[in-house]
């Protein structure tokens, strides 16, 4: 959030950051040293703290967990729930309501009673409020990562300005949210045919022009350490046929985390993967290996999610920390051409 307030090039001062988390906040202070930062739970600061940092706008992820589509979804009754709840209970209190609130989350809470409980309690207190679900792709970066996005101001003269129709680069495209776009259910397919519509969609989205290629988003070759991030034997052999891999060429990828990169070799994957039903165990491993795939690496799904070249981990934070860390933030460019859409503070605030 920090660093898409530095993208959009609005005029700001960060009063407080605030994270119970140990790992984010020492990746935090390393990048934002000066920045005041809270450790500790949301729903641990009171009224009066509140109030205190007189703040004009709230930047928030919360918790995904109760809203996930792969998850139990007990939504209210989750109590990961419990910090969102004491910012929407606090806000009608608040000596001085903030005038923008922009909040992130998976898709899935479109449709939860938080968010129902959240929009009531906006309109209550005057603010207008605009819905969309943007994906990376829709600012030319080559990730599909669908999220649902709430933008609200305190105003009853100035709505939040809709998104442009002139070029991508000047704000991306936010549809409303319509049950049309629900896509939960399952068209009954046969797995043949699913396979077939998989491999065409990625066709399609290779072809967008408007989304740019992967290869601008990798490291230099040398400055890969390949033998850390190639996938294991034990990995290729259990997954080989769920892997979901991407060229330099390539215009998507999907979950990052789950996406794997092809370098450029001799061997084409069209010609190892047809016939491994036929192969030993032993021969599958090597024709695997032979195509030296490997993770993206934690620089690479940094750049993918919109971060500076300025943002740096500390050394003491593990690799897999990073990809947890990454995995768990939320595209910054997307954030920025958001934010640029929020109309500007008038002068007496």
């Amino acid at each position: 959030m920090h660093y898409a307030l530095i993208e959009s090039n609005l005029s700001y001062q960060v009063v407080a950051a605030v994270d119970i988390n140990t790992t984010a906040n020492q990746v935090y202070t390393h990048n934002f040293p000066n920045t005041a930062l809270l450790n500790k739970t949301i729903e641990g600061i009171t009224l009066e703290e509140f109030n205190k940092l007189s703040f004009d706008m709230i930047l928030m992820s919360p918790p995904c967990q109760p809203f996930t589509r792969i998850g139990l979804q007990r939504d209210l009754d989750d109590p990961r729930t419990k910090s969102f709840l004491h910012i929407v209970d606090l806000l009608p209190r608040l000596s001085k309501a903030p005038l923008y609130i922009l909040l992130e989350n998976v898709k899935g809470f479109e449709k939860s009673a938080a968010r129902e409980y959240l929009v009531k309690t906006l309109r209550e207190c005057q603010y207008t409020v605009q819905e969309m679900m943007v994906s990376p792709t829709h600012v030319g970066i080559p990730n599909s990562r669908l999220r649902y996005y709430l933008m609200a101001k305190r105003s009853a003269q100035q709505k939040i300005s809709a998104p442009s129709t002139g070029p991508a680069e000047d704000a991306p495209p936010a549809p409303h949210i319509c049950p049309s776009q629900d896509k939960s259910h399952t068209c009954p397919c046969s797995t043949q045919l699913k396979a077939t519509l998989e491999v065409q969609k990625k066709q399609i989205q290779n072809s967008d022009l408007s989304v740019q290629q992967i290869q601008a988003f990798l490291e230099p070759q040398e400055d890969v350490h390949e033998p850390q991030h190639l996938l294991p034997p034990k990995t290729l052999l259990r997954y080989a046929q769920l892997l979901d891999i991407v060229r330099p060429s390539c215009r998507r990828s999907w979950i990052i985390k789950h996406t794997f990169f092809l370098p450029l070799c001799d061997v084409q994957v069209e010609d190892v993967f047809p016939s491994l039903d036929q192969c030993s165990e032993e021969e599958k491993v090597q024709r695997l290996l032979d195509l030296k795939l490997r993770y993206f690496t934690p620089r690479e799904v940094a750049n993918l999610m919109g971060f500076p070249q300025s943002f740096t981990f500390p050394e003491s934070v593990s690799t897999k920390q990073q990809y947890r860390l990454l995995g768990n933030s939320l595209n910054v460019v997307v954030v920025a051409k958001l934010l640029q859409l929020l109309p500007p503070m008038s002068c007496d605030r």
